[in-house]
C-alpha cells in the first residue's frame, strides 16, 4: 500500500475531503467505513428507484463505481490517478425500501491496475447486486 499523508490516516476523512462527486451526492451516498482493506457506503432506496418502485440498476452501479474508484485512488497515492476502464454488475434481488449498503473489497491492487468487487445488500443483509470494477492507475502531470 502506498504511503499517504498523515491527513489520510483516517480513510473517511480522506474520502470526504476528496469528495464523492455531484451524482453520488445527489443520490444520497453516505460513507460508513474506509480503510486500506475495504470501503463501505450506503444510499437510500427512496429517490433512486425505477418507475415501478425498485431500486434502479444504474444506482447499484453508481454506488459500486463510487466505492471502487475512491478505493483505487486511495491505493494509487499522491501524484497518481485511478480511472475506470471496465465495470459490470449482476443484479440478483430488488430493494424497495430503506437503504442499500455497498461493501467494496480489493481483488487486485497492482501498480497500474486495480480490481474491486462491491457487494450491495439491502437492510436485511440480502445481496441485491454484485459490481466489479477495474481501474487503471496513471501518473498525473
Amino acid at each position: 500500500m502506498p504511503e499517504h499523508s498523515p491527513a489520510a490516516a483516517d480513510g473517511i476523512a480522506w474520502a470526504t475531503g476528496r469528495g464523492i462527486g455531484a451524482l453520488a451526492e445527489k443520490m444520497g451516498f453516505e460513507w460508513l467505513e474506509f480503510t486500506p482493506e475495504r470501503a463501505v457506503a450506503r444510499m437510500p432506496v427512496e429517490g433512486n428507484t425505477q418507475p415501478v418502485g425498485l431500486f434502479h440498476g444504474g444506482a447499484y452501479v453508481v454506488l459500486g463505481e463510487s466505492l471502487g474508484s475512491m478505493h483505487a485512488n486511495f491505493h494509487a497515492g499522491p501524484g497518481r490517478l485511478a480511472v475506470g476502464v471496465d465495470i459490470n454488475a449482476t443484479h440478483t434481488r430488488s430493494a424497495t425500501s430503506g437503504h442499500v449498503t455497498g461493501v467494496c473489497t480489493p481483488l487486485h491492487l497492482g501498480r497500474s491496475l486495480t480490481v474491486h468487487e462491491i457487494v450491495v445488500s439491502d437492510d436485511e443483509g440480502r445481496r441485491c447486486s454484485t459490481v466489479r470494477i477495474t481501474n487503471h492507475i496513471k501518473t498525473v502531470q
